[in-house]
């Protein structure tokens, strides 16, 4: 396999876009709604290279009941699952 595809999951302010910033250096949440906001509402999707050279893309989906159209949009495809309970 010569990239993987990460997905979040977890609830709403527990922290997976503040965990993917740090991982990353990239801010997945684009809209202004949802930096204003402080919650992720569409998919937000960015990268990292690891040491074997590989590329790991990452989903960042909602983790919201109202959002959870978006969220199921964005598991289709993950290899690798990252649960985040309070990664503050």
């Amino acid at each position: 396999m010569k990239h993987i595809i990460i997905g979040t999951a977890g609830h709403i302010d527990h922290g997976k876009t503040t965990l993917i910033r740090a991982l990353t250096g990239r801010n997945t949440d684009k809209l202004k709604e949802e930096q204003n906001r402080g919650i992720s509402i569409e998919l937000g999707f960015t990268y990292f290279d690891l040491p074997s050279g590989k590329r790991a893309g990452i989903v960042d989906v909602p983790g919201h009941e109202k959002f959870i159209k978006n969220m199921l949009a964005g598991v289709i495809g993950m290899d690798i699952v990252i649960l985040v309970i309070a990664a503050d």
